[in-house]
């Protein structure tokens, strides 16, 4: 009976999270849908032929204002926008985001583009599936797993919802926002992204996001141009990213108001958009689907010469990083596309110039170049691949896409080795690798995690009485030292096994990896993690042949713990007074065993009078750590993590441990 209800409970939660995976789903293809129209609206509205060229210049910069006023009125400050701050709260904070902040950040987005600024609607796009699957998994209160996975599952739609690909879609969730191929519920996120496409397709039609002609590889001679036209693109991706950031640090260090300074970047879009002759300014500022379009369609592309879309190209370079840094709300997808397929006609337009009997067709170049310079800038192969191959329900252009974005691939990384989203994350000290927070033991380092006690050998011991030794200490490998005292090797069972001679010393790995007190555990177990073994030895800076100590996996593990709520604490620290005192050079974050027989043990939190400045952090009881309230019971051999003023320690130590006295 208890079986069977069981696997009813489980099918019923089964069923549950598939309906709120198809609800984000259809919300995230509603809300993008709307978020479309209004754009598009907007821009059809304000950036025609028929408006006037004062209007072109003013509308950038009220647009600069409004937004201005946004950002620093209507919404809390963010160290993180956009994909980024989704990338950072899957990783970080179990996908949990401040989503009844997004109606005003897509009125932000929308004022953006809708007033001129180069930025594209794809980033918005995924805030907004993104925080409508963190609302759905608040309300119907998913656990932090299932809630990365709906806020996963919202960016999925979301892109699903923008290019009609809910393939590329479903990549780019695992690629960008999750950070790995593989995963728990991945098929929610795949009937999330279906469902969005399946809701687009109902009201907008199954119609791909461009129309391209029917392509054809003349010459396989064509393919080393692609994979030099990749190698070019992931070049200008790297400048891509260079230069956003570059602009960014450029406004952030002007001492004008906030406001001030999009109006500024608007003033600057303006003068682009009215200065140029024949409409160029005009197609380099918004979206610039409709341009695109025209390089990827030879029959429109009558005006996109050769030196038009070097020069198109550079303008967007520019009044990306100048929209975006200038602080206007929007993403770096669009733009992307747009550089990309200006790069790829004019290289195609060149190539066709030098190499006439190649029957060289440059909007082939051009749909190459969208793909290459996209993943140049985001790092995501796959979903460029697919995104490009959706877009356009051709498959003859796969080969050419999958050298040129190789070629990118590599070239952009050895020069920018972040991505556009990723590089943000960094210059704010967050290291993330395949989505998960490697650096999250950078905090805690080797001689807080060491054993002091641990055994060695000696130089002099005879392999027979270190194998014994080993067997009875249930090691598989020790360090040996002098009689100084000094580390001068590691002895293990293998070793034992390939020697010939009778001694540890003849026997033991002289060259061996080591460890110092002072650097963090993430990097000591890289190290481990490369050479595959289980221990380093520990030294201190100052004295690299004194041994301090041992290093073990086991220990890295359990320094885990301590890492995790430390992280905890770092991003709680401004919620309360008593957090906020952790910033002070005088509190520290102890571990501390609970005695049987203690004062402490058996008693309920609130019962016990702890020092000023002392909070129980967390409670480690049999592999398992949870945050405490004042009525969790104290259990004898729990391991309290405490952040306390250092000189109430041993106040707090009487309290959980049995005096010798």
């Amino acid at each position: 009976m208890k079986t069977r209800f069981v696997d009813t409970l489980a099918r019923f939660e089964s069923v549950n999270l598939v309906g709120t995976a198809m609800l984000v789903g259809l919300a995230t293809g509603a809300f993008v849908i709307l978020f479309k129209i209004l754009y598009e609206w907007m821009n059809g509205l304000f950036f025609n032929e028929s408006v006037r060229w004062y209007w072109i210049l003013a509308l950038p910069i009220l647009a600069g204002l409004l937004v201005g006023v946004i950002r620093q009125y209507l919404l809390p400050p963010e160290e993180l926008h956009g994909t980024s701050a989704i990338i950072s709260s899957v990783a970080l904070a179990g996908g949990k985001l401040p989503y009844t902040w997004m109606p005003i950040k897509t009125l932000a987005a929308l004022l953006s583009i809708g007033g001129g600024a180069s930025v594209g609607p794809e980033d918005p796009s995924v805030v907004i599936g993104s925080n409508i699957g963190s609302f759905f998994s608040s309300i119907f209160h998913l656990n932090e797993e299932r809630m990365r996975t709906m806020v996963s599952a919202g960016a999925a739609s979301a892109i699903a919802a923008a290019f009609n690909s809910p393939i590329a879609g479903v990549f780019f969730a695992y690629e960008i926002i999750v950070g790995e191929l593989s995963g728990t519920h991945a098929g929610l996120i795949l009937i999330s992204a279906v469902t969005s496409s399946a809701f687009t397709q109902f009201w907008l039609g199954e119609s791909p996001a461009f129309f391209v002609p029917k392509y054809s590889l003349e010459s396989y001679l064509e393919l080393p141009l692609y994979l030099l036209l990749g190698m070019v693109a992931g070049a200008i991706s790297a400048l891509y990213i260079k230069l956003l950031y570059g602009s960014h640090d450029v406004f952030h260090r002007l001492s004008w108001h906030p406001v001030l300074k999009t109006a500024f970047a608007g003033i600057l879009v303006g003068i682009v958009g009215v200065t140029l002759p024949k409409g160029l300014g005009l197609r380099a500022m918004s979206v610039g689907y409709e341009t695109i379009s025209e390089a990827l369609n030879p029959a429109l592309a009558t005006e996109l010469t050769i030196g038009v879309m070097l020069l198109l190209m550079t303008l967007k370079l520019l009044l990306t990083s100048i929209s975006l840094g200038g602080g206007f709300m929007g993403g770096v997808f669009a733009p992307s596309l747009f550089i990309g397929a200006m790069l790829g006609g004019a290289f195609g337009g060149i190539a066709d110039l030098l190499f006439p009997s190649l029957g060289i067709t440059p909007s082939a170049f051009a749909l190459v170049g969208m793909a290459a310079l996209l993943v140049g800038a985001v790092h995501a192969p796959l979903t460029s691949i697919l995104l490009l191959f959706e877009m356009t329900n051709d498959y003859r252009i796969i080969l050419p896409v999958m050298l040129a974005t190789a070629g990118s691939m590599l070239v952009s990384q050895w020069l920018q080795p972040e991505s556009v989203y990723h590089q943000a994350l960094t210059r704010k000290g967050i290291n993330l690798e395949r989505g998960r927070d490697v650096e999250v033991l950078s905090n805690v380092t080797v001689g807080e995690a060491m054993k002091t006690d641990y055994p060695v050998l000696s130089e002099d011991m005879s392999l027979e009485e270190a194998a014994d030794y080993l067997v009875e200490t249930r090691h598989h490998g020790l360090a040996v030292t002098n009689a100084q005292n000094d580390l001068i090797g590691v002895l293990t069972v293998q070793d034992i096994d390939r020697s010939k001679g009778a001694r540890v010393k003849d026997a033991m790995t002289v060259k061996t990896e080591i460890a110092f007190d002072d650097e963090n555990l993430s990097s000591a177990l890289k190290r481990m993690s490369k050479r595959d073994i289980g221990r380093l030895p520990v030294v201190n800076r100052a004295a690299p042949r004194k041994l301090i100590g041992m290093l073990r996996r086991e220990d890295v593990i359990t320094a885990y713990d301590l890492a995790l709520t430390r992280r905890a604490i770092h991003k709680h620290k401004h919620s309360t007074q008593r957090l906020r005192a952790f910033q002070d050079s005088s509190m520290d974050v102890l571990e501390i065993v609970v005695e049987s027989g203690s004062l402490a043990s058996g008693k309920k939190l609130m019962e016990m009078i702890f020092p000023t400045d002392c909070v129980i952090a967390s409670i480690r009881r049999q592999g398992q750590v949870f945050i405490p309230h004042g009525a969790t019971e104290i259990k004898p051999g729990d391991v309290l993590v405490v952040v306390i003023d250092r000189q109430h320690t041993e106040q707090v130590r009487a309290l959980c441990q049995v005096s010798d006295n």
